[in-house]
């Protein structure tokens, strides 16, 4: 839409100035030239003041420092913390806190006093004499006498004056800059505020550190105390328990330690016991089964293993006789007897075994016993000791609580007293630019002060001669309203011989904002005024045109008006209506038809649709009229629905003619669509002329009125669309208006 609105505004030629509106840019050049010793000589002077301005005054200088913001720390000076988190960046609020902290009252005392700027005349005002105008004031009390004053407190508002801080950017550098008539006083006053900057930053963190190793060695001595005297609880306690722990690394109450070897104890004579009564019983079979030289308890005997060896040597005797004498025979018997005797003595050394082992066994179940018994006591003792140790615990903990806080404040002590020096810990800060000794002052800037004040004042001269030829012009301009009305009606006539597509002049005429004589006689007397139709056919327009004229309109309204003439039948040609309005009004002053629709055969070309769709300009759609003094816009090439797609751009289109032409007439064609664009359009106008034939009372004519009506048209009439001497043959036809 904003396009079309451009394009719009740009088909529009500017129109002529006029003597009402004002001054136009052709005469300018010539308003200067008359009036150029009235711009020259006040730019003459001001450009002579200014320049001895500049060579009169005390020229200032400049020293600039710069200062970067930056942690420096070392990671040996830090805590074992410290090095474990990241260290907080400096954001811009950081910065912007450190500007304040240089421009600080305690700073600004102390660089007083370093640069001795107490009694300098340019910074203490009590530095000379009081002169006769501040003495009056001070004695009626309206001044304040600067003597008053400490002499630091007297110069303060001066050294601010002077003092310029401010980031650099988005960086974490520091600008300070000092302005003095001497360029090393500036020098010398930008470094001098950088270093009691830094140094400010060294004392607060000495302060800090001194502050904590002071507090912290105050807070050491009692927690020593309070650190030893719950230790002492803790041993007083176990000791009158009976909570003793071992010198091992558990540390068990002994109780419990006692407990567990019993049942150590305990779980060793069982096994021992067991372990006897399973020999017992194994040699006890082996004696059964007559093997009880297998029995390694007796196998090991020495006393056994001869018997063994001799019972070997017997058998393998009897083996040996047992080849040549029969059993009965003495050899034999003697050898049996042998044998038997040697079993005998094995089975009685085995037999001494077995009651060996089952005497161990009995003592075995004995200490068995008694071990539980000691088990069983001990685990009295150790439950009646677990409602003390829980305190025990508890009274533990206390007193290791105290004993870490003691061991953090020791160590946190220890950092504190190391960084406690002058140069322990490196200020946040560090002067990146010293300031050096100005040579270009930078006040005042010579050719700077003079161009401005030169081009300024030229420009204020020049706009005085503007303002007063404009109020001159307005002046005439008034004086012209108020004289001649038929001068300046013929002032304000339209040249219609210009070009065939420039538009008239913007201005209405005053025939359209009261009806005239001549329109009033005609519509009071009834003379007949007649438009030639060149055909022989003539309308009574005289009553239709005064109609018009009188129509209300805005008092302080200057467009042209604004007139939409509704046919009802599909008739074209000079013999219409339209066409006759629009050389009757046309005749009046300058005017525009406008075709908003055309019928569905004829001829198209670039018109109205096409200007609002933003595809053609102004001077692309007007055409001149047939008869001269009047110019045309067809209907276009695009669809009327265009119309409804584009409102802003409709809007505009209508104001623009009726700036540019005193009356601009709107023809609405009897063609598909044409009540839509009737209810549209209706609301812009300040007359609709329905032109109709049709009965006074037919329903079809009085929608087309209350359809107007509804829109917000500013008048409504209805015409005959016939001449007074045309032949109709069906003068109560149907209206053929369709919005199918």
């Amino acid at each position: 839409m904003s396009s079309i609105r451009q394009r719009s505004t740009n088909a529009l030629p500017s129109p002529q100035p006029r003597a009402e509106e004002g001054l136009g840019l052709a005469q300018l050049p010539r308003i200067l030239r008359r009036s150029i010793g009235w711009i020259v000589g006040p730019t003459l002077v001001v450009a002579l003041g200014a320049s001895v301005f500049v060579n009169v005054v005390s020229p200032r200088y400049t020293g600039e420092a710069k200062v970067l913001l930056e942690s420096r720390d070392p990671a040996f000076a830090r805590t074992a913390q410290e090095r474990a988190d990241q260290l907080a960046p400096i954001d811009e609020q950081a910065v912007a806190s450190q500007v304040q902290v240089v421009m600080s009252r305690d700073l600004a005392r102390e660089a007083i006093r370093r640069l001795k700027l107490v009694g300098n005349a340019e910074f203490d005002p009590g530095a000379g004499s009081i002169g006769p105008v501040q003495r009056v004031l001070m004695m009626l009390g309206i001044g304040a006498n600067p003597l008053d004053r400490p002499a630091e407190d007297r110069v303060l508002d001066a050294y601010f004056d002077h003092l310029l801080v401010f980031p650099a950017g988005k960086s974490r550098i520091l600008t300070i800059e000092f302005r003095a008539k001497d360029p090393k006083l500036a020098a010398e006053a930008a470094n001098t505020i950088a270093k009691l900057y830094i140094g400010s930053l060294e004392a607060d963190k000495v302060d800090t550190a001194r502050y904590a190793s002071t507090w912290l060695g105050g807070n050491i001595d009692g927690l020593r105390k309070r650190v030893a005297e719950a230790e002492a609880k803790v041993e007083a306690f176990r000791v009158k328990n009976g909570l003793v722990g071992s010198a091992g690394a558990t540390g068990r109450p002994l109780n419990a330690q006692q407990l567990g070897e019993l049942s150590s104890q305990l779980s060793a004579a069982r096994s021992l016991k067991a372990d006897l009564d399973g020999k017992v019983k194994a040699i006890k079979d082996l004696i059964k089964d007559g093997r009880a030289f297998e029995i390694p308890d007796v196998a090991n005997n020495e006393v056994i293993r001869r018997i063994v060896e001799n019972r070997i040597s017997v058998r393998a005797q009897l083996a040996l006789e047992s080849r040549t004498l029969l059993p009965a025979h003495p050899r034999i018997k003697e050898l049996n007897a042998q044998l038997e005797d040697l079993d005998a003595q094995i089975k009685a050394s085995a037999e001494r075994i077995v009651r060996t082992m089952d005497n161990d066994a009995k003592i075995a179940g004995a200490r068995v016993e008694s071990l539980r018994s000691a088990v069983d006591g001990q685990q009295d003792v150790v439950a009646q000791g677990n409602a003390s140790e829980i305190q025990l615990r508890a009274l533990e903990r206390e007193a290791k609580a105290q004993r870490e806080q003691l061991e953090s404040y020791l160590g946190r002590y220890r950092e504190a007293a190391a960084r406690d020096g002058e140069a322990a810990t490196p200020a946040d800060a560090r002067i990146v630019s010293r300031a050096v000794t100005p040579e270009v002052p930078s006040f005042p800037k010579k050719l700077p002060i003079v161009a401005f004040a030169t081009l300024l004042t030229l420009m204020l001269s020049a706009g005085g001669v503007i303002a007063s030829a404009l109020l001159a012009e307005s002046g005439r301009a008034a004086g012209q309203r108020d004289g001649d009305p038929t001068d300046d009606r013929r002032r304000r006539e339209p040249v219609m011989d210009r070009p065939t597509f420039a538009f008239p002049e913007p201005m209405p005429s005053e025939r359209w904002s009261q009806p005239s004589e001549a329109a009033a006689a005609s519509a009071t007397t009834a003379p007949v005024a007649k438009a030639s139709a060149g055909t022989g056919e003539t309308f009574d327009l005289a009553p239709l045109v005064a109609r018009i004229a009188a129509a209300p309109r805005d008092p302080g309204a200057q467009s042209g008006r604004r007139i939409l003439i509704v046919e009802t039948e599909d008739r074209r040609g000079p013999a219409t209506l339209s066409e006759a309005l629009t050389r009757a009004l046309g005749r009046e002053g300058s005017l525009v038809a406008v075709d908003l629709n055309a019928p569905s055969s004829g001829p198209r070309g670039l018109g109205f649709s096409d200007l609002i769709a933003g595809e053609a300009a102004f001077l692309d759609v007007i055409q001149a009229g047939r008869a001269g003094g009047h110019h045309r816009i067809a209907a276009g090439l695009h669809d009327s629905t265009v119309l409804f797609d584009a409102p802003d751009a409709l809007v505009l289109t209508f104001e623009a003619m009726a700036e540019a032409y005193e009356c601009v007439l709107f023809r609405l064609a009897a063609a598909p669509g044409a009540v839509d664009l009737l209810e549209l359009v209706a609301g812009f106008m300040d007359c609709v002329v329905i032109a109709s034939n049709a009965d006074a009372e037919d329903p079809a004519l009085a929608d087309l009125y209350a359809l107007a009506e509804d829109a917000g048209a500013g008048q409504i009439l209805v015409a005959q669309d016939r001449p007074a001497n045309a032949d109709f043959q069906d003068p109560a036809a149907e209206l053929r208006l369709s919005a199918a």
